[in-house]
């Protein structure tokens, strides 16, 4: 089978492509359009060529929802999106988009089908589940639109039920006592005081090699994430340029890190193993490779309802922003501390722990009005 490049714009080209023989043995040719430089151009040309030649070409007319999500997860979600990311989107459209409106032809989509999924998903999903899964879909059609399969995108004249927004999780000092207490004397403790003192990620902590960690300097460098998929476990570097960042540390952190090194050592000593090489992880199992972040977090719900108190893992970052806010420390300092993309996410997430202002500004406002120089 055979196909053709042809330019019609600046970036946009008609692909013309074989797909077999009618009954009488007269070839049938079918047309696309793509957008994008002419070498993905022909990229898509031969995936269509290829699908063809298979059996598995679809007519573009007639492809419901489903074929088309599974074409965009596997030509650009995998590509372009972390592996836990991509993850998260098949599973999203799997349990809550193909089995209600997947047999939909897509050119047939409309947005009353989506507000009817919506409505039928409200009855067993929160909010903020169903707000995933119509930004999941706004996206994948958005790119049905680029590649010429949609005129519009539907989802753009639908908006998901309204999430109110939720406290976050932040521990009083009583229950920060409590925990640690309960957790003395396992790798748990160091983990979690860690958390609590820099704020970094669950992911982020167990990624920290001894390279990035100066204890002379009192510093850590935030310069990956370890990520847990139903594959396994990967390394990846921060989504943005503020994800990779340095920390100041406290002096009870920079402590704690100079016995687990000692400690460490001490260990490696014994078992004829050497000294830990600077790429080697500061929190790893037995056997030198990464911990799992889900193992983690088991470990802190047993010492966290050991100690009668209730918070995930998670809670202890909010609670070192807390801290951060209550000692009147700047809005972009902790946006930058925490690895925030920009600091309004911040504000989005503590905005209602920020101290009540508005009377000092009305007296800075008065004094501005009534000064006579």
């Amino acid at each position: 089978m055979t196909g053709h490049i042809r330019r019609r714009g600046e970036r946009s080209w008609e692909l013309k492509y074989d797909v077999g023989t009618d009954a009488s043995g007269k070839r049938k040719t079918r047309y696309a359009t793509f957008k994008g430089t002419k070498r993905e151009a022909a990229i898509e040309l031969a995936k269509l060529v290829a699908a063809a030649a298979a059996g598995e070409q679809v007519d573009p007319t007639r492809m419901t929802l489903s074929e088309f999500l599974e074409r965009w997860e596997r030509d650009w979600v995998q590509a372009n999106v972390s592996p836990k990311t991509a993850e998260r989107y098949g599973d999203l459209l799997r349990l809550h988009v193909r089995p209600h409106i997947g047999a939909t032809r897509i050119q047939k989509l409309r947005a009353v089908h989506l507000t009817e999924l919506y409505g039928k998903l409200s009855a067993a999903l929160a909010a903020r589940t169903i707000g995933h899964v119509h930004r999941v879909l706004h996206q994948a059609l958005s790119h049905a639109v680029n590649w010429d399969l949609l005129s519009t995108n539907p989802s753009a004249k639908v908006s998901p039920p309204r999430v109110e927004q939720e406290e976050v999780e932040i521990l009083t000092a009583t229950e920060i006592r409590a925990v640690l207490s309960k957790a003395q004397g396992r790798t748990i403790h160091r983990i979690a005081s860690l958390a609590l003192a820099t704020g970094m990620r669950r992911g982020e902590i167990l990624a920290l090699r001894w390279q990035d960690v100066d204890l002379d300097q009192s510093r850590i460098t935030v310069a990956r994430s370890l990520e847990q998929t139903a594959k396994g476990l990967r390394f990846k570097e921060p989504k943005t340029r503020h994800g990779r960042r340095t920390i100041t540390l406290p002096a009870s952190a920079v402590s704690d890190l100079r016995a687990h090194w000692k400690a460490l050592q001490e260990l490696r000593l014994a078992l004829g193993a050497g000294k830990s090489p600077p790429e080697s992880l500061v929190f790893s199992d037995l056997d030198g490779g990464p911990r799992r972040p889900d193992g983690i977090s088991q470990s802190w719900r047993k010492i966290a309802a050991s100690a009668k108190v209730e918070a995930t893992f998670h809670s202890l970052r909010h609670t070192h922003a807390s801290h951060l806010i209550a000692a009147n420390v700047d809005l972009l300092t902790i946006s930058r501390r925490l690895g925030h993309a920009s600091p309004t996410i911040t504000l989005a997430i503590y905005g209602h722990l920020m101290p009540q202002t508005d009377e000092k500004a009305a007296l800075a406002i008065e004094a501005a009005m009534t000064r006579t120089d």
